[in-house]
C-alpha cells in the first residue's frame, strides 16, 4: 500500500464499518445470473479504487449527526452510479487502463461497455426505490442529469481555445463535482429535512469535487500512468481543453499558441500529449490550475471546520488536503 493509500485509509477509518456494509450492498447488486454479465461485473469489481464518494455519504452523515441504517445503501448507490460513469467515460475517452487493469471497452468492446454502464445505472436506481425515502432517488437523478449535460457540453466545446475559465469550471463541476455534492448532501439530509445543513454540505462536496477534477486534468497532461493507475493524455487526444492547457495557451506567444493548436488538431498525429509538453510551458499551466484547486480545497476545509468537533469532522477537514496532494 502506497503512502497516499495509507493516508486515505487513515482518514476513512472513522466510517470503516459503514464502508464494509456499503461494499456488501454493492456486491449483491453486481450479482447477475448471466454468465457474460457476471464476467464483466467481476472485472469492474476490481475498479474499486478510493470509493471516496460513498465514504463522503457516511462521513457527512456522522459529522452532522444524521446517520441512519440506510446510509450504507445510499453510499452504495452513489458508488454504483460512479462506477457506471467510469465505464462510460472510458468509452468516451478511448482509455485502455483503469485502476491498473484493462478497461471494459479494452477487454471487450465499446458496445458492451456502454451496455454494462447502463446495467450499473439500472441497478443503482432500482436499489434507490427500495429505500424508505425518495430523497436519494430525486437528488441522484438530478445529479446524473447534470453529469450527462456536463459531458455533452465538454464534447461540444472540444478544440475551443477561447473557452473561459468560468465555463471550464461549469463543465468540470457538472461532470464531476455534482456527484460529490450529492453524496455530501445526502449524508447530511437523508431521509429528509435539514435543508440548511444539506445545502452547506452540498457546497463542501462541490468545492471538493471541482478541485478533484482540476487535479485530474493536471495529471492527465503531466502524470505518470504507472503512478496514476489509468490512461493519461486522453483529453489531449480527444481535443478536450482543460485548465492547465487553457492557461498555457493564454500566456503563450503567437508561435506557442499556434503550436498548441497544431498538436491538438493536426490529423493522424501520434503522441499528442508528449508533443504538447514539448511545445509549451505546461508547468506554468499546472501551477495555475493547482493554485485554483488549492483555493477550492481551502474553502471546503473552512466549511467542514464549522461542524461540531468529532473524528468525522476531522476527516472531512483533512480530505481536501489529500485531494490536493494526490497523484493517483
Amino acid at each position: 500500500m502506497s503512502s497516499s493509500e495509507s493516508q486515505l485509509a487513515r482518514l476513512l477509518e472513522p466510517v470503516q464499518p459503514g464502508i464494509e456494509r456499503m461494499r456488501e450492498v454493492m456486491l449483491r447488486q453486481l450479482i447477475e445470473s448471466s454468465h457474460a454479465v457476471g464476467d464483466m461485473t467481476d472485472h469492474v469489481g476490481r475498479f474499486r479504487g478510493k470509493q471516496l464518494r460513498g465514504a463522503l455519504v457516511l462521513l457527512s452523515g456522522e459529522a452532522t449527526g444524521n446517520t441512519t441504517d440506510e446510509h450504507p445503501a445510499v453510499a452504495a448507490i452513489v458508488e454504483l452510479i460512479h462506477l457506471a460513469t467510469l465505464v462510460h467515460d472510458d468509452v468516451l475517452d478511448g482509455a485502455s487502463v483503469r485502476r491498473r487493469v484493462a478497461c471494459v471497452n479494452q477487454r471487450w468492446d465499446n458496445q458492451t461497455a456502454v451496455l454494462l454502464g447502463d446495467f450499473l445505472y439500472a441497478r443503482a436506481f432500482a436499489l434507490s426505490t427500495d429505500l424508505s425515502s425518495r430523497l436519494a432517488s430525486r437528488v441522484l437523478a438530478e445529479a446524473t442529469r447534470r453529469l450527462c449535460v456536463g459531458e455533452i457540453d465538454q464534447a461540444a466545446l472540444r478544440y475551443d481555445f477561447e473557452l473561459s475559465q468560468e465555463r471550464y469550471e461549469e463543465i468540470a463541476g457538472a461532470k464531476t463535482a455534482t456527484l460529490y455534492a450529492a453524496a455530501c448532501e445526502l449524508g447530511a439530509r437523508y431521509p429528509g429535512g435539514r435543508e440548511d445543513v444539506g445545502s452547506s454540505m452540498r457546497q463542501f462536496g462541490y468545492e471538493l469535487g471541482l478541485a478533484f477534477q482540476i487535479i485530474d486534468d493536471c495529471l492527465d497532461v503531466v502524470g505518470d500512468e504507472r503512478v496514476v493507475g489509468k490512461s493519461v493524455g486522453n483529453d489531449v487526444e480527444d481535443g478536450k481543453i482543460t485548465l492547465p492547457v487553457l492557461y498555457a495557451h493564454k500566456v503563450g506567444d503567437d508561435a506557442t499558441r499556434a503550436a498548441i493548436r497544431d498538436v491538438f488538431t493536426r490529423p493522424d498525429l501520434v503522441g499528442r500529449c508528449e508533443r504538447l509538453r514539448g511545445v509549451c510551458d505546461l508547468a506554468a499551466g499546472v501551477e495555475f490550475a493547482m493554485a485554483r484547486a488549492k483555493e477550492l480545497v481551502d474553502r471546503a476545509r473552512d466549511r467542514a471546520a464549522r461542524l461540531e468537533p468529532s473524528a468525522h469532522r476531522t476527516a472531512l477537514m483533512e480530505l481536501p488536503g489529500f485531494v490536493l496532494e494526490r497523484r493517483w
